[in-house]
């Protein structure tokens, strides 16, 4: 066999990376499917890129999501996991433990998130998706992401949570500082401002259950406080921590979700007439495959959250020592040509779609069907109520919003005529 040619290493993290990491990606599942690199922050982590491996690795028990199993200074200093989440008492929550714990509070956590909660909910996700539409609609542009894809997801998960409508802006509020410019790939570490909004939220989270538990309603954390287990309920901290992460996990993920996919049918206008042309003639099919696809394509997770190896293993044929991180790159998976046809092609009617865009094994994602809904209700109603939504920026001039885990544009300007 001839040599391969040489060719050079891909540099991650950069801000041309994430504009575009799929070149990148690409590079690293055909030369380097189990890489060890360093992340911006200085944390040494095994990045793993290949579909089969991905999903041995995410449903794998000898990798645990507990940071106890690594280095507790940069879990101390915000280099792994959740920025501030430490410094407020939220650890106990299901992206940072393991089973025995982990299986406890996932089914309290699931006798309060049930399916048909979520399906009773749908009423209000579309009313509250045409009211920011409303609110728009007559000026003929808009940044997508600030005025709709950003609170749409707010508004909607403090509703399902239950947080009263005049304390509402203070939670969008503090969810914005979350979400302040970072470098690529920077986790926050102990910037004041992500540190301040977590402490904020945790203390209101907090006083909402300690009001709640003296007048249960019908919202979610009535529901995570009536939530028992052969006895056994969840404790006022697992409480906050669990509100806490249904927040923080709801509404990133579901902002970068309606912002890359409108991005992508802008990009793809055959695909996006096919959807138009769909929903005009009363179908849903091809709206939820198209979600499934959308998340496949270019999803809100870039990198599924941290792992560690609690003793030697094995991945992809590649030894990774006890105690190291491993972040499994979904976004590298979902492209994977081994497993998905042409893989970098937006087709919105893929039905062979079992993208791990919600993760897989036990730490699947809780809020899939959540997330699901507020996709279809906001990017078909958009298409539908605004058909001829075109694009107000150069693409090379859209900026990616910094951050390790998650992958969303900063803003997305669009012009339509005016409702």
């Amino acid at each position: 066999m001839p040599d391969q040619p040489h060719t050079a290493h891909p540099q991650l993290f950069t801000w041309e990376f994430a504009a575009d990491p799929y070149p990148a990606y690409a590079w690293l599942r055909e030369n380097a499917p189990v890489h060890r690199t360093t992340l911006p922050s200085g944390v040494e982590a095994w990045l793993v890129t290949r579909y089969a491996d991905a999903r041995q690795a995410l449903a794998d028990s000898r990798l645990s999501k507990n940071p106890a199993h690594h280095s507790e200074q940069a879990h101390r200093t915000g280099r792994v996991g959740i920025p501030g989440e430490r410094q407020a008492d939220l650890m106990t929550h299901l992206l940072n433990i393991d089973p025995p714990d982990h299986t406890r509070l996932r089914r309290l956590v699931s006798k309060a998130f049930t399916p048909r909660r979520v399906a009773e909910f749908e009423p209000r996700v579309q009313q509250l998706t045409d009211r920011l539409i409303d609110s728009f609609a007559e000026r003929g542009e808009v940044d997508l992401i600030h005025e709709f894809a950003f609170p749409l997801p707010i508004y909607a998960i403090c509703d399902l949570l239950g947080v009263p409508p005049e304390d509402q802006d203070d939670l969008r509020d503090w969810a914005g500082m979350m979400l302040r410019h970072t470098k690529p790939g920077h986790t926050g570490g102990k910037r004041g401002g992500v540190g301040r909004a977590v402490k904020h939220i945790q203390g209101y989270l907090a006083d909402l259950i300690h009001r709640k538990r003296a007048d249960l309603g019908d919202d979610l954390i009535s529901g995570l406080i009536r939530a028992s287990d052969h006895g056994e309920h969840l404790s006022e901290n697992e409480a906050a921590a669990m509100a806490f992460i249904l927040l923080f996990a709801g509404f990133e993920t579901t902002i970068n979700l309606i912002g890359n996919g409108v991005y992508a049918l802008l990009r793809n206008p055959d695909q996006r007439t096919l959807l138009q042309e769909s929903l005009a003639r009363g179908e849903s099919g091809l709206l939820e495959t198209g979600i499934e696809e959308l998340l496949r394509y270019d999803g809100p997770v870039e990198l599924a959250t941290w792992r560690f190896a609690t003793r030697p293993l094995s991945i992809g044929g590649v030894d990774i020592p006890a105690g190291d991180p491993v972040l499994v790159v979904l976004a590298a998976a979902d492209r994977d040509p081994d497993r998905f046809s042409d893989e970098n092609t937006l087709d919105l009617a893929r039905t062979d779609n079992p993208h791990l865009g919600f993760g897989h094994g036990i730490h699947y994602c809780i809020g899939a069907p959540l997330a699901r809904l507020e996709g279809q209700r906001a990017i078909g109603t958009l298409l539908t109520r605004l058909p001829d939504l075109q694009l107000a920026a150069d693409p090379a001039e859209l900026r990616w919003r910094g951050g390790l885990i998650m992958r969303g544009l900063r803003e997305l300007p669009v012009s339509f005529t005016p409702r």
